[in-house]
């Protein structure tokens, strides 16, 4: 068992400078919570495999981040309480949900949506960073739709080693812009899109005004980060659609309900909407009864929308069927949720 969503990236100190700026001070990542340190008598490592899964993962998605060099870590995980971990040991080929809890998910995504996740992984596609490798992997995209219009509001880092001046910086921010908006002319249909690009700079303050980073993220100076502030499953913070109140990282994917529903309702959903016609949105939602198996929710229901002249008893069965056989499959679910091939944002 294990359970380390309690974790936080306590912000490091840098100096940013033109050509290649210093780190001062490292960033630190304390992973705090619970874990099973000791089974049938043989010890489990947990903090040696906490920090060897960080670095692991700092090392294949952070470019300029040294997970040795230029980030520390704190272990906090201690052993879980008698009865949680009671769970596992009943023998049970299904565990028991180690906590009430309650997860909505919902379908399709709306097309802002879409273009402020996509855009993320557009900055941060291989391609995109070989064309412009003083772009940074620290991306935040608001999007607001008003009618027919899109306002992007984007934030990204640059890297200091690749700019020289203060000039080159607004040359290639101007590029990254103009990039960003042939990337949503060609790929998404609104009349109009207005991008504001790192808002806070000003010209003629220097380094002072500008968006530089030493490793490309704001977490090395200033800006620390924590378990469940950020994306949610789907990979965005969306502010007008009702939200699971859990954050998926860092819990076990076999008991924990706050990882296993939060993701399952939104893979219904999605299911539910191509699979099932006459529907313009679809929102699921499952609520856990700490100790019942995970297969078996304390509570299943599907809000469905339904497109002008459909009706619900025409489309009641398939929806059911779908919910039944998903819950059904859980544990090939949870299998590949601990393999790591379902995306956690």
């Amino acid at each position: 068992h294990y359970n380390a969503d309690k974790s936080l990236l306590v912000a490091g100190e840098t100096e940013v400078r033109f050509g290649g700026g210093i780190v001062k001070k490292p960033m630190l990542l304390v992973f705090g919570d619970r874990a099973t340190t000791e089974y049938q008598g043989v010890e489990i490592p947990v903090g040696e495999i906490a920090i060897r899964a960080a670095k692991k993962w700092i090392k294949e998605n952070l470019r300029f981040v040294d997970p040795d060099e230029h980030v520390k870590y704190q272990v906090e995980l201690k052993p879980g309480s008698a009865e949680l971990t009671d769970i596992f040991k009943r023998g049970e080929t299904v565990l028991g949900a180690n906590d009430t809890s309650a997860a909505v998910g919902y379908a399709p995504l709306s097309q802002t949506e879409r273009a402020v996740l996509q855009i993320e992984k557009f900055l941060n596609s291989k391609e995109f960073k070989k064309s412009y490798p003083e772009t940074g992997e620290d991306v935040k995209v608001m999007g607001l739709r008003v009618k027919d219009r899109l306002d992007i509001t984007l934030a990204m880092a640059f890297v200091d080693r690749y700019i020289e001046s203060e000039q080159q910086y607004f040359r290639r921010k101007e590029e990254v812009q103009e990039e960003i908006y042939q990337f949503l002319k060609g790929n998404f249909d609104f009349n109009e899109i207005a991008i504001e690009f790192n808002t806070l700079d000003v010209r003629g303050r220097g380094v002072g005004g500008l968006y530089l980073t030493v490793l490309g993220t704001s977490a090395e100076s200033g800006d620390s980060g924590q378990v469940g502030r950020g994306n949610r499953v789907n990979g965005i913070i969306p502010l007008n659609r009702p939200v699971s109140s859990e954050a998926a990282a860092g819990k076990n994917p076999v008991s924990h309900v706050g990882k296993i529903y939060n993701i399952l309702t939104h893979r219904i959903a999605e299911r539910i909407y191509q699979e099932v016609p006459g529907l313009d949105e679809v929102y699921v939602w499952l609520l856990s009864k700490i100790g019942q198996r995970i297969d078996e929710p304390a509570m299943t229901a599907a809000e469905l929308v339904m497109k002008e002249g459909q009706s619900l008893v025409d489309v009641k069965g398939q929806v059911e069927e779908i919910i039944n056989s998903e819950l059904d499959r859980i544990l090939e679910f949870c299998d590949k949720l601990a393999k790591g091939e379902i995306p956690l944002y």
